[in-house]
């Protein structure tokens, strides 16, 4: 059918309405939605449509309803119809509702189908990032590592973070750079004074130091170099504080070498050091260089 003006709306609506409950000898009431006056509101009593106004049937103002005469409960029925409050009676056809029409912050996750969120419409972040959760359980970014680095957990209450994969740290190598001599028949702390690396800074005073944290199985190697000597026996040790851990004899010609080589658990802030002892009968010496004598290790991964 043809028609002049606006498009006529597609949806009915009606007007709120309050039904009240009466109390004997009142005339004060509550609305349940504030109005400006009397006129907001149509007031019906007994089925019969009052009249608003000071010196009529009633007066509002806010949520307060004044009637001019009470009413008796079991006897009397009223209600009262919003004039300004329409409500929707039928459903908004489909696509008419926009972005606009919804309040900020108010799509819960009810509203949400399972697997509904795809990919394309998660918010953009940095190339390499991954999701993962903070210790109070809210959506983190774990920081892109570089590359050859793997995942490493933090354990429970952390997130995790990338790190180097397959570093056998802390790690060290040190060795004299002068020769040292060995009285006969005492053991003698070897003096290690210069490193080809140290990792952790844990190798000083010519002892490696296990780091705090850094507790595990350690590889342990030595080897200590006579200079221009023979003895009937020359003796080498690796010491933890005061006790000897790995021990070794030798008999040979100048310029032999004892290598030493030991598996050794070790703890946070166990001091490792390494000793000669030799009784040819009178003072020898060691030869220096990385390549005569030294002593290197590294912790496992495990």
């Amino acid at each position: 059918m043809a028609y002049l003006g606006n498009v006529p709306a597609r949806s009915f609506i009606s007007f709120e309405r309050q039904v009240f409950t009466i109390v004997n000898s009142q005339t004060a009431y509550t609305l349940s939605h504030s109005v400006t006056n009397e006129n907001d509101i149509r007031l019906v009593v007994n089925n019969v449509v009052q009249e608003p106004g000071s010196g009529k049937a009633y007066t509002a103002t806010g949520t307060a309803l004044t009637l001019s005469a009470a009413l008796t409960n079991g006897t009397d029925e009223m209600y009262c119809v919003f004039l300004g409050r329409a409500t929707a009676t039928n459903a908004p056809s489909a696509g008419s509702v926009g972005t606009s029409q919804l309040a900020d912050l108010n799509v819960t996750s009810g509203k949400i189908a399972d697997d509904a969120v795809t990919l394309a419409k998660m918010a953009s972040g940095t190339d390499g990032n991954i999701i993962s959760y903070d210790a109070s359980g809210n959506p983190v970014a774990v920081a892109t590592g570089t590359s050859g680095h793997v995942l490493t957990s933090a354990g429970a209450g952390a997130p995790p973070t990338f790190a180097a994969a397959g570093v056998n740290t802390p790690a060290f190598f040190a060795y004299p750079t002068s020769n040292q001599s060995l009285a006969n028949v005492t053991g003698t702390q070897v003096v290690l004074n210069a490193e080809l690396y140290d990792t952790d800074s844990a190798f000083t005073s010519n002892a490696f130091t296990v780091p705090s944290g850094q507790g595990g199985k350690y590889v342990l190697n030595f080897g200590i170099r006579r200079n221009t000597w023979t003895s009937d026996r020359f003796y080498t040790f690796l010491k933890k504080g005061s006790s000897s851990i790995f021990e070794m004899d030798s008999y040979g010609k100048s310029y032999a070498t004892n290598n030493g080589f030991t598996l050794y658990q070790l703890s946070a802030g166990d001091v490792i050091t390494l000793f000669a002892y030799q009784d040819s009968g009178s003072t020898q010496e060691i030869h220096a260089g990385s390549t005569s004598t030294f002593f290197c290790g590294y912790k496992i991964i495990e």
